[in-house]
């Protein structure tokens, strides 16, 4: 990347998504300054104090709602900062809904760091970013070696969550699909991390990448 220093905000309602960004933004970029926020309210904190950045990660979806909807008056406010647009949601019609709000790019969080330092690149170049360009035809898939919730020391129920997580889903919507409370989804993610020995869910997917869990 271009080692001009730039300023980056990044809003997302995880705490350990939130500051697994930072750390590989500021591994990526040295000199970046990077401000984590989790909601609206400490996005306009921090323009106010240090002026427009350049650039906004934003998760899609916070606890206070669809950040999308806040696009225009982001436009009003710092029009020539980019909005990359990030999410683990799997609904294929995501890219396009994120297109059609304005931002300039979105990155699903199933994607590769890599993918996201080619898409920040993109954006502070003025281009935009909504996917990487797809694979020739002749390029084979790349293979997974599968493993097992017991294999990697975890119980049948952190082996469910991790699983969700690696997926990029965020603990409410863990906690929804397993019915379980969010605190719960909170407890196990804190041991999951710790029996795989990091401490971000970034660098879970990444130590686990080429790996496929498998559940009973």
């Amino acid at each position: 990347m271009s080692s001009t220093p730039h300023t980056i905000i990044v809003m997302d309602d995880h705490p350990l998504v939130g500051r697994g960004m930072v750390q590989y933004l500021q591994a990526l970029w040295p000199g970046v300054q990077v401000h984590e926020v989790r909601c609206w309210d400490e996005v306009l904190a921090v323009v106010a104090a240090q002026g427009a950045p350049s650039m906004l990660l934003a998760d899609v979806w916070l606890e206070e709602g669809n950040s999308l909807e806040r696009l225009a008056a982001w436009r009003d406010r710092c029009p020539s900062s980019p909005w990359l647009a990030i999410s683990g949601d799997d609904d294929p019609a995501i890219v396009q809904r994120v297109r059609t709000a304005g931002a300039q790019g979105f990155v699903h969080k199933q994607a590769t760091p890599e993918t996201l330092g080619l898409a920040l690149q993109a954006l502070l170049d003025g281009s935009t970013w909504f996917g990487a360009p797809a694979r020739a035809p002749a390029t084979p898939a790349p293979r997974e070696w599968p493993v097992s919730a017991s294999a990697l020391g975890l119980t049948a129920r952190q082996g469910e969550i991790l699983q969700l997580l690696l997926r990029g889903l965020p603990n409410k919507r863990i906690a929804s699909q397993l019915d379980i409370a969010e605190s719960t989804v909170k407890e196990h993610v804190t041991g999951i991390l710790e029996r795989l020995g990091v401490r971000t869910r970034v660098e879970a997917i990444t130590l686990l990448r080429g790996r496929r869990l498998e559940l009973p």
